[in-house]
C-alpha cells in the first residue's frame, strides 16, 4: 500500500518515504521479547536442591551370615569368648578378669634366669687408682688413735647418663688406715640414686692428721671420680 501511493503521489513520495523509515528506525529500540520454553520435570527420586532420596528400610537385610561352631564343640568345656578380653586392663579391676591368655597363668613361675648382665665383684688385676689433680669432694674425720676407728658414710652421685660399672680404692700415696666399700659395683644413672660409700679410718696407734684419697674409676664412661679424707687422729 505505500508502494502504491509513492507511484500515485509522486509528490507526496518524500513524506510517505520518511514516514515508512521512521517506522523503521522506530521498531529497531524496540526491547526483544524472549518466550522461555516449556520443560517437562523428571522424577528420579531426588531433585536439584538436595538429595532426598532414602533407601526403603524395610526392603536392606542384613548381610552377615551366621557363626557356625566346629564339629564337637561343648561350650561348657572351651574357653569363654570373653576370657582375657580385659587384657592388661585386667589388674585395674578388683574382680580381675582372669589370666590375659587362658592356658599361661603359671608361665614363669619356674623359670630359670640365664645370661643378663653381669656386675664385677671384685677389682681387675692391674687397675690403677690415679687420683685427680683436682679433687671432687673433701671430708674430714675424727678419730681417736686407740680406738677401733671411725667410718663415715659419703653418697657419690654418678656424672654418667646410663648405668656404669665402677671400682673404688685409695691411692697409693694414701695412709694405710683408709679402707672403703664397696669396692666394685653398678651407679645407677645421673637421674637415679646416688651410691653410698662407706670409709672407714683405723689408725691403729698413728696420730695427726692422716690423709687418703679416695679415687673411684669409671672405665666404660674413661672417667674417674676423686675425693680426698683427712682424719684427725688425737
Amino acid at each position: 500500500m505505500p508502494l502504491l501511493l509513492i507511484l500515485w503521489f509522486d509528490d507526496m513520495k518524500l513524506s510517505i518515504i520518511a514516514l515508512i523509515t521512521s517506522l523503521g528506525c522506530a521498531s529497531a529500540f524496540q526491547p526483544a521479547t524472549f518466550v522461555r520454553p516449556k520443560t517437562t520435570a523428571l522424577s528420579m527420586g531426588f531433585d536439584l536442591s538436595g538429595n532426598s532420596w532414602k533407601p526403603d528400610s524395610e526392603k536392606m537385610g542384613s548381610t552377615d551370615t551366621g557363626d557356625y561352631f566346629p564339629e564337637g564343640y561343648n561350650k561348657d568345656e572351651e574357653v569363654a569368648f570373653s576370657s582375657g578380653m580385659m587384657g592388661s586392663q585386667a589388674m585395674l579391676n578388683s574382680e580381675h578378669d582372669g589370666p590375659q591368655l587362658p592356658g599361661l597363668e603359671n608361665v614363669g613361675a619356674d623359670a630359670i634366669m640365664m645370661g643378663g648382665i653381669e656386675q664385677s665383684s671384685e677389682i681387675p688385676a692391674g687397675m690403677e687408682f690415679i687420683p685427680s689433680s683436682v679433687p671432687d669432694g673433701e671430708y674430714l674425720i675424727n678419730v681417736a688413735a686407740s680406738s677401733s676407728g671411725s667410718e663415715m658414710a659419703v653418697s657419690v652421685k654418678s656424672p654418667c647418663m646410663t648405668f656404669e660399672d665402677f671400682f673404688a680404692a685409695f691411692s697409693t700415696d694414701s695412709h694405710p688406715s683408709f679402707s672403703v666399700t664397696p669396692q666394685a659395683g653398678r651407679m645407677d644413672r645421673r637421674s637415679g640414686e646416688p651410691t653410698e660409700f662407706k670409709v672407714k679410718c683405723e689408725p691403729n696407734g698413728a696420730s695427726g692428721d692422716l690423709t687418703g684419697r679416695l679415687v673411684i674409676n669409671l672405665p666404660e664412661d674413661n672417667s674417674k671420680l676423686t675425693y680426698t679424707f683427712v682424719a684427725k687422729s688425737f
